[in-house]
């Protein structure tokens, strides 16, 4: 194990090498939220990298691997930090696999607490040609708490409210608004005084309603990299809620750099890990063009 490095000075670096063995230099508690998404199994193969994750013999093999990383990310991780890890699946064949809850039951196993399991829909996802099963357009953001006392901001990602609007499924929903009396006094509301008195205006927070589960997001790109890339305002959603203005946030699988662009744009410090050379130099070129 290599010696740790002083906390001051892995804030704002990418550093090129295996996540693994970075990971243990990094001194612990020391990064306040993780936005991530490693290589997909069997996805994309990094020619020229030896012990890269993503092309290990077997599924369970590419689990303990990403398991492992993930124990030196809990140990990096302050107590108050959170961890939000996007991963899409594979088929072999004619199955699917079910790597990413598989990953996230270990990662549970090991003292993680998950506490939502988000769907990232690509509304722009690529077109598949099978016939025997639907088109895959979504994957998984798994939202992790290294302890029950976490940081999570509700309100920096409040999305508009849907009751009331012209965008409500609810029949005939905004004929009750205001109406004393106007709301069904059995089931989940019974006795919320502020809507049976017709006040339903006060039950409604007003920067928003509480952030779903289901993200609508189009896949990325940007010039310089000739494949999709980490969606920003995915890559925002995760840190407005998880990281404190001013934080660290650590990308164990930085690619061409998104979380550490959107971290510095949001106003937190940034780490960034690839073990690819070509990734830490397109980050650090995306980084000194992007705006601050």
């Amino acid at each position: 194990m290599g010696m740790s490095l002083p906390a001051a000075k892995i804030a704002d670096t990418i550093r090129c090498g295996d996540a693994l063995v970075v990971l243990r230099e990094l001194p612990g508690d020391s990064v306040d939220c993780i936005v991530t998404s490693p290589p997909y199994f069997k996805q994309r193969d990094y020619r020229g990298q030896r012990k890269q994750v993503g092309q290990e013999k077997s599924p369970e093999d590419y689990i303990a691997r990403l398991r492992g990383i993930f124990s030196e990310c809990r140990r990096v991780l302050r107590p108050t930090g959170t961890a939000w890890l996007v991963l899409g699946d594979k088929y072999e064949d004619l199955r699917q696999l079910g790597l990413p809850w598989r990953v996230a039951l270990a990662l549970i196993d090991d003292g993680w607490i998950l506490r939502a399991d988000c769907i990232w829909h690509k509304p722009n996802a690529m077109p598949s040609p099978t016939k025997s099963r639907p088109t895959t357009d979504h994957e998984y953001v798994f939202f992790f708490a290294k302890g029950p006392d976490y940081y999570y901001d509700a309100d920096a990602i409040r999305e508009p409210h849907v009751t009331f609007s012209p965008s409500s499924r609810m029949r005939g929903g905004r004929r009750h608004f205001g109406v004393r009396g106007g709301t069904p006094e059995n089931g989940k509301n019974a006795g919320a005084n502020n809507l049976h008195d017709g006040r339903w205006d006060q039950a409604f927070h007003p920067l928003g309603r509480n952030k779903r589960t289901v993200w609508s997001i189009p896949l990325s790109k940007f010039r310089g990299a000739h494949f999709a890339v980490f969606p920003e305002p995915l890559v925002e959603l995760c840190i407005k809620a998880g990281c404190a203005p001013g934080g660290l946030v650590l990308d164990p699988f930085l690619g061409s750099g998104t979380t550490a662009v959107v971290a510095r744009r949001l106003g937190r410090h940034y780490l960034g890990i690839d073990a690819a050379s070509e990734y830490c130099a397109m980050a650090k070129r995306r980084l000194k063009s992007a705006k601050r």
